[in-house]
């Protein structure tokens, strides 16, 4: 008999970390856009006592999700998808953010939720970022949720001289991210399955250090010491989140965006942290 299928699309700390959480039993199959980087979470996995599978995806790419998926339904019924996968500010220009953080998204939702079995669940990493956005009009929010895949970058507030800089396309993305996972979580609801986002703050891994040590790290470092909880988070924290998101203590939750940023968001609203700092 086939175990169920557990698909990590980012294979970093974060996906590592809800993947140890959920995948007990499962087949864990971890993909990152460098496949070696993928064989060396699975080779951690797999000395942990998991079973585990490496695979190479490039998100910005149809046909390779589409092979991704292939490669997973062939290990079993898919009931567990992780997206964690993106680009930071810091990281790639405006045109890649775009293309990898928003339309990257919104590509896994739509070939997954095409087979994710009943019963199944999903967690989508979004940011902190996507909640600092000023809001957008309906109009504009309806678009970022419905828009077939394949004609989201056509929008024209997403057109170059509307986004500004590489911040502006990260929080268009984080907040696309959300509103596309709250459109997906009625079809997904079709086939008896589940899909959430989390928003996390500032949680280290490797990504976060780059943007600790770039031109933002003042206004990182600001916002960790003017938080609430004054400190940035962990992996293993976004893990127990997720865990309850798409565990059995979590089936009346879908279609949702969970915010854990250590109070940063509030004190941005409310506190010290004030609107010319740069935020995550």
């Amino acid at each position: 008999m086939q175990k169920e299928v557990v698909v990590v699309v980012g294979a970093g700390l974060i996906g590592q970390a809800i993947a140890r959480r959920i995948g007990v039993g499962k087949q864990i199959l971890l993909a990152s856009l460098s496949l070696q980087d993928a064989e060396q979470a699975s080779a951690v996995f797999h000395n942990a006592g998991f079973t585990a599978t490496a695979a190479s995806v490039d998100v910005s790419s149809r046909e390779s999700v589409l092979a991704l998926v292939k490669q997973a339904e062939q290990l079993g019924p898919i009931t567990g998808l992780i997206h964690a996968a993106g680009v930071s500010p810091s990281q790639a220009p405006v045109e890649t953010i775009l293309r990898v953080d928003l339309y990257g998204t919104a590509l896994v939702l739509e070939l997954f939720g095409n087979v994710m079995a009943r019963g199944g669940s999903a967690v989508v990493i979004a940011s902190q970022s996507g909640h600092r956005l000023p809001a957008l009009t309906q109009e504009q929010d309806r678009a970022l949720a419905m828009t077939p895949t394949e004609q989201l970058l056509e929008l024209d507030f997403l057109q170059p001289s509307q986004v500004v800089d590489t911040l502006h396309a990260y929080q268009l993305s984080k907040r696309g991210n959300s509103l596309r996972v709250m459109a997906e979580a009625v079809r997904w609801g079709q086939r008896g399955a589940r899909v959430n986002t989390i928003s996390p703050g500032i949680i280290i891994t490797p990504l976060a250090n780059d943007e600790l040590n770039g031109p933002r790290g003042a206004g990182y470092r600001r916002m960790i010491e003017g938080s609430p909880v004054g400190r940035a988070g962990t992996p293993d924290e976004v893990g127990h989140v997720a865990a309850l998101l798409m565990g059995q203590d979590g089936t009346f939750i879908t279609g949702s965006d969970i915010l854990m940023d250590g109070g940063v968001t509030s004190a941005f609203r409310f506190g010290d942290i004030q609107q010319p700092v740069v935020q995550s």
